[in-house]
Order: C-alpha cells, then structure tokens, then sequence
C-alpha cells in the first residue's frame, strides 16, 4: 500500500551568485516500511523530509510534479490545509529534542497542547492519553515526566518525549529527521527499538534520515542514497554494502571495520559526472 509518493521534487534558494538547487528533480513511493535516506550533510535529506510538510521557509521554493499522501496532492492544499495534515497525519521528529521543545513549558503541557491541536477532547482525557503514549516510549514514571521541564530530562529522554509528542495523533507516516544522532549507542539502540516497534503495530510508513550507512542497513527496509541533491542509488538495505555507485562505495570505504582494520581509511573522491548520472538500482 502506498502512501505517499514524490515526484520530481526540486528546492531551489535564490542567492548572490543565482539559484541554488538543495533538491534536484528527486521521486520515490512510501508504502507502510522504513525507508532510509542517507548521505553526507548538505546532500538535501532534511530538504527532502520539510519540503513534504511544505516547512521550506521563504524565499525558499518548493516545486514538485506531485507530492501525494494517500491520493490527495499536499502542493494544492492551501496553509490551513496543510495544518491539519501536519501533526495530524504526517509527523516529524526534527534533530535536537533540546531545540524542539519549549525549555519554559512543562513537558506535560507541550504532549498535552499537540495532542488538544487535533482532538477535541478535555484536558484530563488529553492527559491520560499523553501518559500512555509516555509508557508507549517506555519512559519510567511518566506523571514526574508531565510535570518536569525539558532541562530536567537527558538526551535520550528527551528523544523520546519528542516521538512521544509526534505519535500522540495517531499520524500514518513519520519522518524522523537523525533522531539518534546526538545519543550514546545503548539509548540509541532503545530509540530505535521503540520507533520499530511503534510503526510496526500502527502500520506506518517511516522515512529515517540519517548519515550513518551501518545503523540504516541494520534498521531500515529500503534505502535512498542521495548525492548534492538527488538520489544516485536505491537498494534493499539488506544489499546496502553491496552497492554499485562509486559514491555509494566511497562512503562505505571510509567506513571504520572491526573486522578488516586499515591504518589509513579512504577519501572520498567525489565525481562531477555523479550529478548527472542515472539512479542506480541495487536489487
């Protein structure tokens, strides 16, 4: 079952010098599966996830031959529109929980604001159902949790309230933009076990941005890889570390191995002709 479907996407920034393309001409489905989008930092994977919940700030511009979420065309839904969709059905976890939460509002009044954003209900519903999204996140002793402020909690804590707050209404895909980055691998390895968990018992679909190579081929179902704007390879992640595009390789390569050591890792030697050649499908 597909849910959303991108075709020909493209983010263009006006500058000093011309148009500056982030996203270029990129098209991929999501039906209810982890798909993985990986590459360096500045190759459009965050571009990519804000430009579908229409969140690319002016003068940015957005264009697309169409960015459908189950039949309906997100380009031709005015800001009101786009409103109900976002939160409501497509939900994204942004980088740093830290950032993305109110440091002056308690965390029980933040879960509890996005969950009455959508639903007309009253507070003490509203707050039951916070804390059992709590408990879903596995976060012990969620009625401290309502009641502390986001300084009080810890990164990975933090992490949690965050997919906590984006799962609340229920969405039918969720973007997760490096939702590990910033945490050690035992708490990371957690998150990701809930995230798994969770879309797997709502049958979402999940796109997880990341520019670890290792943890998406672990973690995901299929993988996007994409180079200075657009998409060069797709794969199963099951085949990700057999690759075929040279850019896919040269980030592989400079990959640290337990298992065959190297005194000195590989440089990546980036390519002009990269930006125009075919995408590269690895089945």
């Amino acid at each position: 079952m597909t849910l959303l479907t991108v075709n020909d996407l493209w983010v263009r920034f006006p500058t000093r010098q011309g148009i500056f393309a982030a996203v270029r001409g990129i098209s991929f489905e999501l039906g209810q599966e982890r798909l993985g989008i990986v590459g360096e930092s500045g190759s459009g994977k965050s571009m990519t996830g804000r430009s579908i919940l229409q969140l690319i700030r002016k003068p940015g511009q957005v264009q697309a031959a169409e960015i459908s979420f189950q039949g309906r065309n997100l380009l031709d839904l005015s800001e009101r529109e786009m409103r109900s969709v976002r939160g409501n059905e497509i939900s994204m976890v942004m980088q740093d929980p830290k950032f993305s939460l109110n440091p002056v509002m308690t965390i029980g009044a933040q879960l509890m604001e996005a969950y009455l954003q959508h639903n007309r209900d009253n507070r003490q519903s509203a707050r039951k159902k916070c804390i059992e999204m709590l408990n879903a996140v596995s976060l012990r002793d969620p009625e401290r949790v309502m009641n502390a402020y986001p300084h009080e909690m810890s990164g990975g804590m933090g992490q949690r309230i965050m997919i906590a707050m984006m799962l609340i209404p229920d969405p039918k895909i969720l973007i997760a933009d490096e939702p590990t980055s910033a945490l050690d691998v035992s708490v990371q390895r957690q998150v990701l076990s809930i995230m798994d968990k969770l879309v797997r018992d709502r049958g979402m679909g999940l796109i997880f941005i990341s520019h670890d190579l290792n943890l998406v081929a672990e973690f995901c179902d299929r993988v996007l890889i994409m180079y200075a704007g657009r998409i060069v390879e797709s794969c199963l992640a099951s085949k990700l570390h057999e690759a075929k595009h040279p850019y896919t390789r040269g980030l592989l390569n400079a990959l640290p191995r337990l298992d065959n050591p190297r005194a000195h890792l590989e440089v990546l030697q980036r390519q002009d002709d990269w930006m125009h050649a075919p995408l590269e499908q690895t089945q």
